[in-house]
């Protein structure tokens, strides 16, 4: 056990020494300082990248709750999916002729019913640099069996890295997460990468990148997200976006030998079915958590819609950024700034995975910060989420509380 010394005795001590001769003894005076605990708390301590926090004033009592125990095909059920689906469009701006649907099992169920409806007609080009992307080529090759159809070219890198992009042909379909929300690394603006005059798809897994990132939708033929991601909303649903490209291949492609359970239907008699798209859900949905998606929209719009939201997040991010650049003992995970999350912000320590686990462990008993363990098959590591219903006053009293569980568990 190291013996601790209040600092301003440290100092002292270091004062006296002779600088040349006892650099070595200034040295271990300064490093047997202890980092003093801090005095203020974060308001909130809920950094979770998902759930995330809600939004800031979040009253549960306060939603709508006409519809509570009505029927999801009562009118007020129907307006109430359909103005989620038509406030979505109108913050994203996305394109008029595009359909934005309600579909089961969160952003996971959405991304598959894309998947197994419409690949399997060109080649495919996958690119993967964390778990979720990973998980989507493992079923692309192990339950679709795609490879027996057509060529399927997977793309990797490693946590913190990311793939060639410039290798996406524009003939093929192409699958990518927009956002690596296990790895914090995110493709670079705009998607330059996909060609405007493309004839395959691209499907977009965006769940950590929809309300935080600029969408190019230009770029984007099937685009999916969850409520529970930016907005801070209530798991379980999924958001699907299709460009009219997409429902050309809806229309125009059955794959053979694939049958598609009935939560993934999306065409009837060859033509795409309209009704989901109009709040119409292909299975019962919670009204509560519609009530709950709604609320997040409307305060998106109230403090200056999505650009807010992404200067919000871009704000966040510049906490954490300047944290690092101060202290040489944390890195981010990804590599190069240009393609680094502003919202699954993705952390290394200079401490090894029990240190680490035992670093969140503290944060957590002192009330300061909850559920920022790396994702488990991540490298050893932290993640803070930073996106916009995140306060930026919180990040920074986090900080220093980060520094003196560090010195805490270091020093041990």
């Amino acid at each position: 056990m190291i013996m601790r010394i209040p600092a301003a005795k440290a100092f002292a001590f270091a004062r006296v020494l002779p600088v040349q001769r006892n650099m070595g003894a200034y040295t271990t005076a300064l490093r047997m300082m202890s980092v003093a605990v801090p005095s203020t708390k974060p308001a909130n301590p809920e950094f979770s990248s998902g759930p995330c926090k809600k939004r800031p004033g979040y009253d549960v009592a306060k939603l709508d709750s006409r519809t509570a125990g009505r029927s999801h095909r009562s009118k007020i059920g129907k307006e109430r999916l359909a103005l989620a689906i038509d406030e979505t469009k109108r913050l994203l701006g996305i394109p008029e002729d595009y359909l934005v649907g309600i579909v089961p099992a969160s952003d996971t169920g959405a991304y598959e019913m894309a998947m197994w409806n419409v690949l399997g007609q060109r080649n495919v080009d996958i690119f993967h640099w964390e778990s979720f992307g990973k998980g989507w080529y493992g079923d692309a090759v192990s339950h679709l069996k795609l490879k027996d159809v057509v060529e399927v070219n997977e793309y990797t890198a490693d946590y913190g890295d990311i793939p060639d992009l410039s290798k996406a042909n524009p003939d093929h379909d192409i699958c990518f997460t927009f956002n690596g929300t296990t790895s914090g690394v995110r493709v670079p603006e705009g998607c330059d990468f996909i060609s405007d005059s493309r004839t395959g798809l691209t499907l977009c897994d965006a769940t950590s990148a929809c309300f935080a990132m600029n969408m190019p939708w230009e770029k984007l033929d099937i685009t999916t997200y969850s409520w529970q991601k930016v907005l801070g909303g209530e798991g379980a649903h999924g958001m699907l976006i299709l460009s009219p490209r997409a429902v050309e291949r809806l229309e125009s492609f059955t794959p053979e030998n694939r049958p598609l359970p009935k939560i993934f239907r999306m065409t009837k008699k060859g033509k795409v079915d309209t009704s989901i798209f109009k709040g119409a859900t292909i299975n019962t949905p919670s009204m509560l958590a519609v009530e709950d998606y709604i609320d997040a929209l409307q305060w998106t719009d109230s403090v200056g819609g999505v650009p807010a939201l992404i200067q919000k997040s871009l704000d966040n991010l510049s906490v954490m950024e300047k944290f690092v650049e101060k202290n040489d003992w944390i890195n981010f995970l990804a590599k190069n700034p240009a393609t680094r999350s502003c919202t699954s912000v993705c952390l290394t320590l200079d401490l090894d995975a029990d240190q680490i686990k035992k670093f969140v462990s503290l944060l957590e008993k002192e009330g300061v910060a909850f559920d920022i363990g790396g994702y488990r098959d991540a490298p050893p590591s932290i993640r803070i989420w930073c996106g916009a219903t995140v306060e930026k006053a919180d990040l920074e009293a986090l900080c220093p509380w980060m520094e003196w569980a560090y010195d805490q568990i270091k020093n041990a």
